[in-house]
């Protein structure tokens, strides 16, 4: 073979199950990667069945139909090496396998070894560990073929497998592969996207790459897969220590090819020159599967190998070296260029612009893969719901701006009117219904707020009023109880009523209009059940549960006044972000708050964060919220960290209940996939006792410290 190798990776957006569908991306990407004159490809980690299977993976047709697809996809791959994700059954165990084809053939499978079970992640569930240094045969069809802890020669190329989590442990396996002589690691991964995780991939590769010496090539999922969480993509290939090359993140494409073309005789030659670099010598590595491979360029890859990185028609971008004499000799100064991934990689209000653009990608491919018709909001003025509205409306300008008006709606072909002669206004009018449903508690500034954002995002707006359905159930009720219901002694009951009674008209439009309808509650509310079952928590999506209440403020506050990267702020939301947060249950002269009800929303964020990311007690969790929070009283830190502990082990069946919501931060509170707490529990009682006896010490000390008068 030759010094260089043009190298590929594809972010797809599978579908769980969809043979066809996720059939269909990986051969496009085989296509053009074969295109760009690649000849090694590497796709995401069980990209053949999708990763989130769940317990379906342990169906045998799921295993069998995974293996066919795969028979139908190798003879696509003749003249490249090709990496392929799918789960095998082997010795009555599941296993998680990287697949590589070389030329058309299988030319074996490699264990996942170290599986991913915390978090969003349940890989123990259904998969084994496949042990290091083992290797066995399996049966196919009447064909055998090796599995296990394998690297693989290809015409002289050793390339070796690290599978998502293998690259996050500390004994990554790349590290036993080095000693090998190892030139190319490939990284098939399904790495979930939570604020600030790009950086650490990004780190992990390249260190990757430095440490073994070698060219580090990472592919990636991409988009929302199977409803709940997000892919990000960016594909990352790096070399020796340098990143040559990133693909774009949050896509709205099927798929997102990077490639670019490495040294490997050089990363050779710089473990011969690095003194702690130790070759194994006396033996090949104990898993070397030998394949025979023409490394001899075919068409047009003679001149593709005097590029460094992808062509600039294509979605992918070449960082230029940081240091020359460290940069792979192909990049050279004249031919690389300045990253051209998306401006707001590098904004100053990341986790804004990363919030905004997960979540619509995360809408976009809800409405696509579940072929509804658009999205129904019941817009009450406040935060929440407004931040709802919004995302829908930068979904349909992110994903226009990136696929344009026409494949934008060739993506969306099953919803009917979207039509090309429409601009984003009417596309989002189409694709949005925002509904005001007054009460007699409403207030006219809530209302003109409503109806300000509806119009402001180009959203269809109607109203409506509930009054009368609620005097009819509290009616029937006074009747049943043979008394008349009061705010004095019924106060929550008559709250949730009006907020319950929202739903069902809300749910008709949808169902109508064959609409999603979204739930608009955030994760603080969900963190001490400030939300009313059947009420505000109905819909079949929630975009905003995983997310806290003073972020989404702030965030609305940006997306006003300055709005995404090419994208426009959003004006409209101001008649929003200058009002106090209001459920608008009571009567107007109340004056009722969301703070007042619970505790300012920065404290409640910090509480939660303290108790349940931290796994704080109460006593702890109460010295912490004292140090952060210095010019509070101490009985108001004493009633709010009570309170949040009550409130947040008396409503756990409600956080059961929650519609799905996007993973977008490790603090998620989803106990279906994040974070588990029991229904009926003891409900702190105990800790809370110790914290009051624990306030009132604190008290007499501070008592006792204070300066005495003199007696004379």
């Amino acid at each position: 073979m030759t010094g260089s190798v043009h190298v590929a990776a594809a972010c797809v957006n599978q579908t769980p199950l969809d043979w066809d569908g996720n059939r269909t991306n990986i051969l496009a990407a085989v296509e053009q990667a074969r295109a760009a004159d690649a000849r090694v490809l590497c796709l995401p980690e069980l990209c053949i069945t999708g990763y989130g299977c769940e317990d379906a993976f342990h169906s045998p047709s799921v295993q069998q139909t995974a293996w066919r697809v795969l028979e139908e996809i190798v003879p696509e791959t003749r003249g490249m090496i090709v990496c392929l994700g799918l789960p095998v059954m082997h010795r009555n165990a599941l296993f998680n396998c990287g697949c590589v084809v070389v030329d058309g053939r299988v030319a074996g499978l490699v264990g996942k070894r170290f599986l991913s079970g915390d978090g969003l992640h349940y890989e123990p569930r259904w998969f084994k560990p496949w042990p290091q240094e083992v290797r066995e045969t399996l049966a196919r069809g009447g064909d055998e073929y090796p599995i296990g802890d394998l690297v693989f020669d290809c015409g002289q190329l050793k390339i070796g497998l690290e599978i998502c989590e293998d690259a996050w442990v500390a004994a990554r396996p790349g590290g036993g592969m080095s000693p090998h002589g190892i030139d190319v690691v490939l990284n098939p991964s399904a790495s979930h996207f939570a604020f600030g995780k790009h950086e650490i991939r990004r780190r992990l590769v390249l260190e990757g790459s430095r440490a073994m010496n070698v060219s580090y090539v990472y592919a990636n999922l991409m988009g929302n897969e199977a409803g709940r969480i997000v892919y990000d993509g960016g594909a990352l290939i790096a070399w020796a220590g340098q990143m040559v090359a990133v693909g774009p993140r949050f896509s709205f494409q099927p798929m997102q090819l990077t490639h670019a073309v490495v040294d490997v005789a050089t990363t050779r030659m710089r473990s011969a020159q690095r003194a702690s670099f130790q070759p194994r010598l006396g033996d090949d590595h104990p898993g070397e599967v030998r394949c025979a491979f023409d490394w001899r360029p075919s068409g047009g890859e003679a001149a593709a190998t005097t590029k460094a990185s992808a062509d600039a028609s294509l979605p992918a971008q070449s960082v230029p070296p940081e240091t020359p004499d460290l940069a792979c000799p192909l990049a050279a100064p004249e031919v690389a260029r300045k990253p051209t991934s998306a401006a707001w990689e590098s904004a100053e209000r990341i986790k804004e612009e990363e919030f905004a653009r997960a979540v619509a990608l995360g809408l976009f491919d809800y409405l696509r893969k579940t072929r509804s018709q658009g999205f129904v909001v019941s817009l009450s003025g406040g935060a929440d719901s407004s931040a709802c509205a919004s995302l829908v409306a930068l979904m349909v300008q992110f994903a226009v701006d990136e696929l344009g008006a026409s494949h934008f709606v060739e993506r969306l072909g099953h919803v009917a009117g979207l039509g090309e002669g429409r601009d984003n206004r009417q596309r989002v009018r189409r694709l949005l219904h925002c509904v005001y449903q007054s009460s007699v508690n409403s207030s006219q500034t809530t209302r003109d707020a409503a109806a300000t954002v509806a119009e402001g995002i180009g959203a269809e707006f109607s109203e409506f009023a509930i009054d009368q359905f609620v005097e009819g159930y509290v009616g029937a009720i006074e009747r049943v109880l043979g008394r008349q219901l009061t705010w004095e002694g019924d106060d929550l009951a008559l709250q949730n009523i009006q907020a319950r009674v929202r739903g069902p008209g809300v749910w008709l439009l949808a169902n109508v209009k064959k609409m999603l309808l979204l739930t608009t509650s955030n994760r603080s509310e969900a963190a001490v059940g400030y939300a009313t079952m059947d009420g505000d928590t109905c819909g079949g999506l929630a975009p905003i549960a995983g997310i806290d209440k003073a972020f989404l403020r702030s965030w609305l506050c940006w997306l006003e006044k300055v709005g995404p990267v090419d994208a426009r702020p959003m004006p409209a939301l101001a008649a929003v972000n200058r009002l106090q947060p209001t459920a608008e249950l009571r009567p107007q002269s109340e004056g009722q708050t969301d703070e007042d009800d619970l505790m300012p929303y920065p404290v409640l964020d910090w509480i939660e964060r303290a108790a349940i990311r931290d796994k704080r007690g109460p006593v702890a969790v109460f010295e912490l919220t004292r140090s952060k929070f210095p010019d509070q009283p101490v009985e108001e830190i004493h009633r709010w960290v009570g309170r949040f502990f009550q409130l947040w082990s008396r409503n756990q069946w409600k956080r059961e209940r929650y519609a799905p919501s996007f993973h977008v931060d490790d603090e998620n509170l989803d106990p279906k996939t994040w974070c588990r707490f029991p229904i009926i529990s003891g409900g702190f009682q105990r800790e809370l006792a110790e914290l009051a006896e624990c306030v009132q010490q604190l008290k007499r000390r501070q008592q006792d410290d204070r300066p005495k008068k003199d007696p004379t």
